[in-house]
């Protein structure tokens, strides 16, 4: 194991760290649902604890109520997959290895070349121009991701904040570890996301951490390496997190709303707002497991800074996986469950997976812009008429993410089994 010490990251921030901080700041299977969601409602209510603070898991964020249900430690010993791929293995523990009709398959292991790509949005001016609203909205119906252009984030913040958690994963173990997370917060470094004894595990390891609302904020258990790392998260985020504000109201206007209305409807300026950073280290048998297991996004957007040297994430386009080309500099948003909710089926959710590969790691940052978490979701009154009833049932983002903590994503069936049959 390599000194603390003798890392390099830990003498000097790295240039491109402050530099960008600095010129950032100066303006740059079905499950019934619906029966289960009567379970979720009375063990909420009948719960001795409560709380203002929740506890934020990869997108799933908890709160305390919910944490009784949970264990305290996961239930078996945490291996980092990281670790396993340095460890120059040439077959994955069986473990990671997914059934034969779940696997990604060798044909498609790697980037499909002149494959179609996501819609490409560009900001820049983008209110009061029909024509690009008209686009955001097309995207958020018929495909449910699209990348974003010109969007006001820096660019050179981008890169840093990329290149930043990337030089986190490239710690030494003993300096990583000290943020080791919990099955009850998920808050810190980790490498699974079920509680379940003997699941299938996903090839990635990740690290969590909160940032909207304040109260939930908690910078000490950010990384303090590399240097001014913690400055450069709170400044990417922000940003990021502004962005996810103009995106909402562009897809208000583009449903015939007021432009606050989407915001209102997922609790106005109390949304929540956390950030899971993906790591895909390099995998001797990529055709036999994921990065991430196929699933749709919980919450209500994600905005995306993907690896743009190694293209992973795949969307699903009818019976077809589409492999993403990441344009330099953009961000890929999606849409989430609780957007399909409140627009009422209008902005679709839409299952995604991410392979691996053999070659190349990946790194990854999703940011979770999410409903108040114990706000009533529902479609907003407004996209709700006698020709097209509302669609889905009122809950709260707590039941609903509860449901996926407990049964854990499964494609888009969660979705789907919540759907009106009328």
């Amino acid at each position: 194991m390599v000194p603390l010490a003798a890392v390099h990251l830990t003498a000097t921030a790295p240039p491109m760290i402050k530099s960008a901080v600095h010129r950032s700041r100066k303006g740059h299977g079905k499950p019934h649902y619906r029966n289960h969601l009567t379970t979720i409602r009375s063990a909420s209510s009948n719960s001795s604890s409560s709380a203002s603070m929740e506890e934020r898991t990869g997108g799933l964020c908890l709160d305390r109520r919910e944490m009784s249900n949970l264990q305290s430690s996961w239930p078996e010993p945490i291996v980092r997959v990281q670790t396993l791929s340095e460890s120059g293995i040439n077959s994955i523990p069986e473990r990671y290895i997914k059934p034969p009709s779940d696997r990604p398959g060798k044909q498609i292991s790697l980037p499909v070349p002149g494959a179609t790509n996501i819609p490409m949005i560009d900001l820049m001016g983008v209110e009061g121009k029909a024509e690009e609203e008209a686009a955001v909205g097309e995207a958020c119906r018929e495909w449910g991701f699209f990348q974003v252009v010109n969007h006001g984030v820096s660019p050179e913040l981008m890169r840093a904040a990329r290149e930043g958690w990337r030089q986190f994963f490239h710690l030494p173990m003993e300096a990583k570890q000290p943020y080791a997370n919990s099955p009850c917060t998920y808050e810190g470094y980790g490498s699974r996301l079920g509680v379940e004894k003997g699941a299938v595990l996903d090839w990635s390891d990740y690290f969590f951490l909160h940032y909207l609302p304040p109260s939930l904020r908690d910078e000490a258990k950010w990384p303090a390496l590399p240097p001014h790392f913690r400055e450069l998260i709170g400044e990417y985020s922000k940003q990021v997190v502004e962005l996810g504000g103009r995106v909402m109201k562009v897809m208000s206007r583009n449903l015939g709303l007021q432009e606050d209305r989407l915001q209102r409807a997922f609790g106005g300026h109390d949304i929540g707002a956390c950030l899971r950073v993906n790591y895909y280290p390099k995998c001797p048998q990529p055709d036999l497991t994921f990065g991430v297991s196929p699933h749709s996004d919980p919450g209500g957007l994600t905005l995306l800074l993907p690896d743009e040297n190694v293209p992973g994430l795949q969307v699903r386009r009818g019976d077809s996986w589409i492999t993403v080309e990441p344009i330099p500099d953009a961000f890929i948003i999606n849409i989430g469950d609780q957007m399909e909710f409140v627009s009422n089926g209008i902005y679709k959710s839409i299952e995604h997976r991410v392979i691996v590969n053999s070659n190349k790691e990946r790194v990854s940052l999703a940011y979770f812009y999410n409903p108040k978490s114990d706000i009533p979701i529902k479609p907003v009154d407004e996209l709700v008429t006698e020709e097209r009833a509302a669609l889905y049932p009122t809950m709260t983002f707590d039941e609903y993410r509860l449901y996926i903590r407990t049964k854990g994503p499964r494609g888009k069936s969660q979705v789907d089994s919540l759907k009106s049959t009328k």
